[in-house]
């Protein structure tokens, strides 16, 4: 499902996925911020 979509029609279950959708991203986020940081500190 692309990341607009509802998983389920289960709103219940449809807003855990979101959250799980949304704690995925912003790690990779912070994951990408942590690693350019790194490389500028360092440069």
């Amino acid at each position: 499902m692309s990341l607009g979509e509802k998983a389920s029609d289960d709103s219940r279950e449809a807003d855990a996925v979101a959250v799980m959708r949304t704690i995925v991203v912003l790690v990779n986020f912070f994951t990408c911020f942590f690693i350019i940081s790194g490389v500028l500190r360092h440069w």
